[in-house]
């Protein structure tokens, strides 16, 4: 698909890498952490929109800073056409995997299976199961969406910053095209799962919500910033610097 064989097999690394983050964020965004008494840190008390508590965050938003740098990557050496690629292959593959668990979920359970972790505080694990596999359409159809708008946000706005600086400031660009692209994201899944889904937030709560979760991911991109430079090193380490250089050439003139 992209040049030599080892530029190929470049790609179905960091392709494959990307596919299996976002699939994992989607599955385990169904657990809700606190911030703070994860880090064993007094509860911090924020207070936005009228709205107050502690720090917390899904799951997901583990993996969704790797996400960012395995978009940034691609964008940087395959080009838009590499990052729609690999989106459109996310979104079609985590629509697979809730299908399917979905269909385990109503696979009727061994009457001994449903029991067997009591001892372990899970009375019942078929229940326990479809909680954790059984999120909700809303749910699912906010994060699909969310995700691909904010993908396909992020392309075009790496390749806007990447025609003012050339090939230098590789952070900007990153930076730049993931501060725009995490805005839209972090509201619109919000608002689709959680204000017009059967929850019914109120405006402030989701603004309140998708502020703090917007906050998260920025600092988060900013921190992972040496990822994308150590990511860069490997790659032009494996492929030289001459076709390492041929590749983020042509990355810029696909669209």
């Amino acid at each position: 698909m992209f040049g030599d064989q080892r530029s190929q097999k470049l790609f179905i690394i960091l392709a494959a890498f990307f596919v299996v983050n976002a699939v994992l964020a989607e599955f385990i965004g169904v657990k809700i952490f606190a911030l703070e008494d994860t880090l064993g840190l007094n509860a911090f008390n924020w207070n936005l929109f009228g709205q107050s508590g502690s720090l917390n965050f899904t799951a997901g938003t583990l993996l969704w800073p790797i996400v960012f740098i395995m978009t940034d990557t691609i964008n940087e050496y395959y080009g838009a056409r590499g990052v729609r690629f690999i989106s459109w292959l996310a979104v079609f593959l985590i629509l697979y995997g809730f299908l399917f668990a979905y269909a385990a979920i109503h696979l009727a359970p061994a009457s001994w299976w449903v029991g067997a972790s009591a001892n372990q505080g899970v009375p019942d694990q078929q229940a326990a199961f479809a909680a954790i596999f059984g999120q909700g359409l809303w749910t699912i159809g906010g994060s699909v969406i969310a995700f691909l708008l904010g993908q396909l946000i992020d392309v075009s706005v790496f390749h806007r910053i990447r025609r003012m600086t050339g090939e230098k400031k590789a952070w900007l660009r990153a930076t730049g095209s993931t501060a725009v692209s995490q805005l839209i994201d972090s509201f619109v899944v919000l608002y689709i799962a959680f204000v017009l889904g059967p929850q019914k937030w109120s405006m402030e709560l989701f603004y309140a919500v998708g502020t703090l979760n917007y906050i998260y991911k920025m600092c988060a991109a900013i921190a992972l910033i040496p990822l994308l430079y150590i990511a860069r090193g490997l790659i032009h380490s494996y492929l030289g610097e001459d076709q390492a250089r041929r590749l983020r050439e042509e990355a810029a003139r696909i669209d």
